[in-house]
């Protein structure tokens, strides 16, 4: 997906970027279908047997979980998979582990980055700076 952004008028250098950031890899562990209510392993989920490349349907169909297979007309067959087993993206379900976010500011904008990004301990006081910095451009958009 490609974004929409306005060109900005300055230059990246005198911009701030606060964010908060909460990375899969420090934030997050892999998780059961079950733990995160996947609608598959909720529901069950089917598969159109026509629409699966060869390796994919032998792959569906030896992957050891339970279906049935349902022919509705000549050349629209389905396999059928029951609910309460794991789907076939479950690989990919996380689940937060409870760690704070992380408060980032870093000097730039998403064009250019200038050194590190600073992390503040405490919310409040990322919440502080980021006041102060909207006041600074408050007062100087005032002073022309």
């Amino acid at each position: 997906m490609q974004l929409n952004r306005i060109a900005p008028a300055l230059p990246a250098h005198t911009f701030r970027t606060f964010r908060i950031s909460a990375p899969v890899s420090s934030h997050f562990r892999h998780a059961t279908c079950a733990e995160v209510e996947c609608p598959n392993w909720l529901s069950g989920w089917q598969v159109r047997v026509e629409s699966l490349a060869p390796d994919l349907l032998h792959a569906a169909k030896t992957s050891g979980r339970r279906y049935r297979e349902q022919s509705l007309a000549a050349g629209e067959t389905w396999l059928v998979f029951e609910p309460g087993q794991a789907c076939f993206r479950a690989g990919q379900h996380r689940t937060p582990i409870g760690r704070p976010e992380l408060y980032l500011v870093q000097d730039g904008d998403w064009r250019q980055s200038f050194g590190q990004a600073r992390q503040h301990t405490r919310p409040e006081h990322w919440v502080e700076e980021m006041s102060e910095n909207q006041q600074r451009l408050i007062d100087a958009k005032q002073r022309g």
